[in-house]
């Protein structure tokens, strides 16, 4: 079974995200304020309702420090469309990425200066949770609610901070089931939302619970790499969309921690 296009269920939604996207090209769109304003004129009530009944969530998400979450995940959509590498992707990919990208914050709370570090498995969990009722395909869909809620709760506390992170000690768990209970698809999906806060790519963001090398050679195949590199490409023009200088130094560092991870994920292959 094919996976699904987003437009099949928000059509409305990637119009808009193309508008913004040729706005942006053009000049028209071009400060925070501009973003602001198109963003909170779209979700209109019955707007946040049709997404919310595609994607459970996305109206909490959105509630948080004054839909910051919301413009954001909006941001990132739109320059997930101009990003060279999704353009070069092949359409499937380009399919899987919008599915991504809409699903990477949806558990995010955030909170004015406080990040939520927890919320790349509490996204995925949900991820996982919602695929099948969009029409991604499962091979054991009665272990999704105990996989989920696994996920979920694979939360420890930072040695020096307290502050809750991931706890990668229950990936090997996590993602045996993830390859049990669901398609490729549908894996490939819930692993770059599970991953995009796992890889050190910006130096002034360091993440607070990255995979190691050993993590990175069991985790990230090369069907899963290019999605995880546009995810966190993007996610980081995203913040800076209106920044030209940190947007270019941000990409800079990203491609370049990948291409680390690249040689790390060849070296294993080729072994």
């Amino acid at each position: 079974m094919s996976a699904p296009e987003v437009e099949s269920y928000l059509p409305e939604l990637m119009l808009f995200i193309d508008s913004l996207a040729r706005d942006y090209l053009s000049g028209k769109l071009d400060s925070w304020p501009a973003m602001t304003e198109r963003v909170h004129n779209f979700y209109s009530p019955a707007m946040m309702d049709k997404v919310e009944s595609v994607l459970p969530g996305w109206k909490e998400m959105a509630s948080c420090a004054d839909a910051q979450t919301l413009i954001h995940v909006t941001s990132v959509l739109t320059a997930l469309v101009l990003c060279p590498e999704y353009q070069s992707a092949t359409p499937h990919q380009q399919k899987l990425m919008k599915w991504i990208v809409l699903f990477h914050d949806l558990a995010k709370k955030a909170h004015p200066g406080r990040r939520d570090c927890i919320h790349g498995f509490v996204s995925a969990s949900l991820t996982g949770k919602i695929l099948p009722r969009l029409g991604f395909a499962t091979n054991n869909a009665k272990n999704i609610d105990s996989w989920a809620a696994l996920t979920a709760s694979a939360i420890i506390k930072h040695r020096q901070t307290a502050e809750d992170i991931q706890a990668n000690s229950r990936l090997p768990e996590i993602m045996e089931g993830i390859d049990q209970i669901f398609s490729r698809d549908a894996a490939l999906v819930i692993k770059a939302v599970l991953f995009h806060m796992s890889i050190d790519v910006v130096k002034q963001w360091p993440q607070a619970a990255p995979l190691t090398t050993a993590e990175i050679r069991a985790y990230i195949d090369p069907a899963l790499f290019p999605l995880l590199k546009i995810m966190m490409l993007v996610d980081n023009d995203g913040w800076a969309f209106f920044e030209k200088a940190i947007k270019q130094n941000d990409r800079a560092e990203t491609l370049a921690a990948f291409a680390e991870v690249q040689k790390i994920i060849t070296v294993h292959d080729s072994n």
